[in-house]
């Protein structure tokens, strides 16, 4: 076996229907007394519902989160916390939330308490990702890992069912890229393979029965698997990838994510073989690539980044960006290959070794 270095993360995680009860008692261990409240506008009118049966915790509310964690939305923020006086944050949503609440954290090191109610991930991680200029970079510091995170299955049970299979399928990027992560280790790799096991089983269900409790949980589970993976070990070249695309042409995060991630593992195919076979066999699937663009289509995902705004003009620019910092990755980063393998996914056809 080889050697390996495993750093587990200080975040403490209530899992289960009917975990938000436990919010109080979660706040007051946190010393939080006047919470911000984050939520995005599609998700106003649910936040200020919210507050209003939270009000020993929550002493302002935000709802202005918005896709990559744009720096001026931050500082809009900064501006009521401090102006609140609040002494902590809670994030009430997907990624987006999260993310807003990471970006004050980092400033501020308040107390976070996420509640997850999409199945993206980030709330397990201590990854930020931020978007300034048309430019979004990534940093990884603790300071950005949320304190506690509440898993309420009854929350998604309304998630809708598009967004539902898109985030799933951006959980599964995360725990994909940590079975070949350069600083992988065996329990990262376990929880990986579980996860997308998980997952890939989930979301089919959903497809079918929106409200299949049972198939919530899994994927919820699913989602914190996936995530901790994310927050365990590296990213690579899919993650890489998304970024370039999210923050610079302000595609949508999840969606994004589920377009490029068959064409991405097709591309680390041959360099990561161990590491494509158990995703292939936590897929139940014979290849890693087919089986999941196979259950995008299943699940009705999008299949190609035209479908989500990305414009033929942009792709060349757009690998000149992915080319230029590259993240590591198992197979060296080559920029012709990284052309077609974007082309391809423009165009929504199936993955290939480029």
């Amino acid at each position: 076996m080889q050697p390996f270095t495993y750093q587990g993360l200080p975040v403490r995680v209530r899992f289960g229907a009917g975990a938000l009860a436990n919010l109080a008692e979660e706040a007051a261990a946190l010393g939080i007394r006047k919470a911000l409240l984050i939520s995005t506008p599609a998700q106003a009118a649910a936040a200020h519902d919210f507050a209003s049966n939270h009000k020993a915790t929550i002493g302002a509310v935000f709802t202005d989160a918005q896709m990559h964690t744009p720096t001026d939305v931050t500082e809009r923020a900064l501006e009521i916390v401090k102006s609140a006086g609040c002494d902590g944050m809670i994030a009430l949503g997907g990624g987006s939330t999260i993310g807003l609440g990471k970006a004050i954290a980092l400033r501020t090191d308040l107390p976070q308490i996420a509640i997850p109610t999409t199945y993206a991930g980030s709330e397990a991680t201590p990854i930020l990702g931020e978007t300034k200029d048309g430019l979004k970079t990534t940093i990884r510091d603790l300071r950005v890992l949320p304190e506690v995170i509440l898993y309420d299955v009854d929350l998604t049970l309304t998630l809708p069912p598009a967004l539902s299979m898109t985030s799933g399928l951006n959980a599964i990027a995360h725990a994909a890229e940590a079975l070949y992560a350069r600083d992988g280790n065996p329990l990262i790799s376990l929880l990986a393979q579980d996860g997308i096991r998980a997952m890939a089983a989930a979301l089919p269900a959903i497809h079918r029965d929106p409200h299949d409790a049972e198939a919530r949980a899994k994927a919820l589970y699913g989602a914190w698997a996936c995530g901790t993976c994310l927050g365990s070990v590296g990213m690579a070249l899919h993650h890489k990838l998304c970024h370039t695309l999210g923050g610079s042409f302000n595609l949508p995060h999840a969606e994004t994510h589920a377009i490029l991630l068959p064409h991405s593992i097709a591309y680390n195919k041959a360099a990561a073989p161990e590491a494509m076979q158990r995703i292939a066999e936590a897929l139940g699937a014979q290849d890693a690539a087919d089986g999941l663009f196979a259950l995008s289509r299943q699940t009705g995902a999008p299949s190609s980044l035209l479908a989500i705004g990305m414009r033929a003009e942009d792709i060349e620019h757009a690998a000149d960006l992915a080319v230029a910092n590259p993240y590591w990755s198992p197979r060296p980063v080559e920029r012709d290959a990284i052309g077609k393998l974007l082309r391809n996914a423009l165009q929504g056809l199936p993955p290939e070794l480029v």
